[in-house]
């Protein structure tokens, strides 16, 4: 009985470790191996899941075992993301993920819309720390941080 209950453990933190594929197609693909760089130019797009980026440019960074630890997607660069359980669209200028620490960072231009509430932020450096639930909205020289969303009042 043991055993089984064993087996059933493992299997089922198999199945929550599996990792998904990212799909990434683009125009032009080089990667430098000393470097640890990899590098997508033109209609590029980046899909994990129901995640996806669409840019100009993509540049990932690995870490010494080959593992992806920075993606930069730079230039009319658009997503379609799943954070903290919830579905957001926006842009930015340019979009920095750390897929280790879970991390999104928006800057120039930034904007987010929470497609299921339909709020909407907007900002010059938007960084959203999924591990740790976290959301940090900067604005840049006299244009202010906007938060847009709906109150709905309770008639007496």
């Amino acid at each position: 009985m043991k055993k089984i209950i064993l087996i059933a453990l493992i299997l089922s933190s198999m199945l929550v470790a599996k990792s998904e594929n990212v799909e990434i197609t683009s125009k032009h693909f080089e990667a430098d191996e000393t470097k640890l760089i990899s590098k997508f130019t033109g209609n590029v797009k980046v899909v994990k899941g129901y995640d996806t980026i669409t840019s100009d440019v993509l540049v990932i960074n690995f870490d010494k075992n080959k593992n992806p630890v920075k993606y930069t997607a730079t230039g009319k660069a658009n997503f379609k993301l799943i954070l903290n359980k919830k579905h957001y669209t926006g842009k930015a200028d340019k979009i920095i993920y750390n897929p280790l620490k879970k991390y999104y960072r928006f800057i120039g231009n930034a904007y987010l819309q929470d497609i299921d509430t339909n709020k909407k932020i907007y900002g010059d450096d938007i960084t959203i720390d999924q591990l740790n639930g976290k959301y940090d909205v900067k604005s840049s020289g006299n244009k202010p941080v906007k938060f847009i969303f709906k109150v709905e009042e309770k008639k007496k």
